[in-house]
């Protein structure tokens, strides 16, 4: 995709009387092959794989259809951007349901949430350098679309949302119920955070691709009581550098390293690396940036489960597609995929969404590396929980939003009942420590659902002690860049069976 970009470039580059009639052709049958490449591929989808086309295009279902699937504790928000004005509906599982006609565009509405994502994707190597999170522009956003409909959900522990365009790049349970600025600093940076009225402190928060969704999610049969807790594969190596690098040292701990300065603001962080590779003329799987610090987090979370590190757990070369395509995945309650999530144009040919799996030449196997949408509908799950805890919705300007939604709908057809995925690229050691006491709090409460289990371990977060060196705080995790990027997508209120 970035070769046709360039070819078409070059061509727009040259003078009229100067331009290449062949280039000219092969654009053209470029394009071409492009668009019934890609029309080929869903009339192949949806002669293959007729339940995965309702996925993708689903029948809307009635009010009393969306009711019998809800929970008593449970409300549905399904949400519409217009050109002048967003609509929104509210369905509580008993009680009379709310209508809103908010005047609010798509426009605006995508202009606030990429407003608000500024301070949650900075690029930061401080933190110094993360923005201030502006809670009042994220309050007029709830008081636009959530207020409206209050009266429909307010009971409700558990939120199902159904958004649309911009909103699903932002996790809703980062949106202050009360207008007003965090107030004075605390004792750490970020502490002023944990006063903010976060819809998160209300009710769990759950996001659906469709309302039909729901349904077909809770009319799957319970998984087997019989299956291993869980399976990962993490650090995926790209190219040989990667490797090399990789054998030669241990995994890099994602750890804080204090810098000169008594305030903590100069404390340096990692973020977790993002492909970055939509502005190369050319790119493939051997340009990825290695994410070494997921060694860790895949690792933590097979303690947590009480899972096998030697047989539930695949790194570096090991987290390859071989691995993944005979891997016994029907009979694992949660499987992680700590890798890249790359979307359509990002490497060079790639048409679909995918993630990335350590390159063939440097895992000894056939393939491309690409764990593609169309690859995953022919995996057979049975899971819980499928964890992409390196996936970016922000990528392509909302393209990266799309790219999980059609993963997720391929791993859904595949046999999962929700994803945990995240928003942007996230803090390593606070992610770190959010998805592992996640789990180790649905392996000590079976009975505790998956929306709920990701809101205790957010609250755990932001009103914890925040950073630890040798036992001493260095900064608070309440910053939503910290708490906020996970999201449970599918049936966030099933427990882990």
């Amino acid at each position: 995709m970035n070769a046709l970009f360039a070819l078409i470039a070059n061509i727009q580059a040259a003078p009229a009387d100067q331009r290449d009639d062949k280039a000219a052709a092969a654009l053209r049958a470029q394009v071409d092959q492009l668009r019934g490449g890609r029309a080929k591929l869903r009339e192949e989808i949806e002669k293959r794989f007729p339940d995965y086309a309702n996925l993708i295009d689903p029948k809307p279902v009635t009010l009393d259809q969306a009711r019998r699937v809800l929970g008593a504790d449970e409300a549905m928000v399904t949400f519409y951007l217009g050109e002048s004005r967003s609509f929104v509906w509210a369905v509580p599982a008993a009680g009379a349901p709310a209508f809103a006609a908010a005047p609010i565009s798509a426009t605006k509405v995508a202009d606030e949430v990429q407003a608000l994502r500024r301070a949650l994707e900075p690029n930061a190597s401080t933190l110094a350098e993360i923005p201030t999170f502006d809670t009042d522009r994220a309050f007029r956003l709830y008081a636009a679309l959530l207020q409206p409909v209050e009266s429909a959900w307010r009971s409700a522990k558990s939120l199902l949302v159904v958004p649309h365009g911009a909103l699903a790049e932002l996790p809703l349970a980062l949106l202050p119920t009360a207008a007003g600025k965090p107030g004075a600093g605390g004792a750490l940076p970020f502490a002023e955070y944990q006063k903010v009225p976060w819809l998160v402190r209300q009710l769990a928060v759950t996001q659906l691709p469709s309302a039909t969704s729901l349904v077909t999610l809770r009319t799957l049969p319970p998984g087997d009581p019989k299956r291993r807790a869980f399976l990962g594969f993490g650090d995926p190596w790209f190219n040989e550098a990667e490797a090399k690098e990789a054998q030669s040292q241990s995994a890099a701990s994602g750890t804080v390293i204090a810098s000169r300065g008594s305030s903590g603001k100069g404390l340096h962080i990692v973020l977790r690396a993002a492909p970055k590779t939509e502005s190369a003329a050319s790119a493939s799987v051997a340009n990825l940036p290695r994410l070494p610090e997921t060694a860790d987090e895949v690792r933590d979370i097979a303690v947590a489960l009480k899972g096998d590190l030697d047989t539930d757990v695949f790194l570096g070369a090991k987290a390859n597609e071989e691995t993944v395509r005979t891997a016994d995945l029907a009979h694992r309650r949660v499987v992680m995929f700590a890798t890249h999530g790359l979307v359509p144009g990002d490497l060079d040919g790639l048409q679909e969404p995918a993630l990335a799996l350590s390159a063939p030449g440097v895992a000894h196997i056939q393939g491309d590396g690409l764990l593609t949408m169309s690859k995953i509908l022919g995996l057979k799950l049975d899971a819980d929980w499928v964890v992409l805890s390196a996936c970016n919705t922000a990528a392509g300007s909302g393209a990266g939003a799309e790219a999980v939604s059609g993963l997720g709908r391929a791993f859904f057809y595949a046999g999962t009942r929700a994803l945990l995925v995240s928003n942007w690229p996230v803090e390593t050691t606070s992610a770190r420590t959010l998805t592992t006491d996640l789990f180790r709090r649905q392996a000590e409460q079976p009975a505790l659902s998956r929306a709920e289990a990701l809101r205790q371990a957010e609250l755990a977060l932001i009103d914890g002690p925040g950073f630890l060196a040798d036992g001493k705080p260095l900064f608070s995790y309440a910053h939503p860049i910290f708490w906020a990027p996970f999201v449970v997508i599918g049936d966030g209120g099933g427990s882990r069976t």
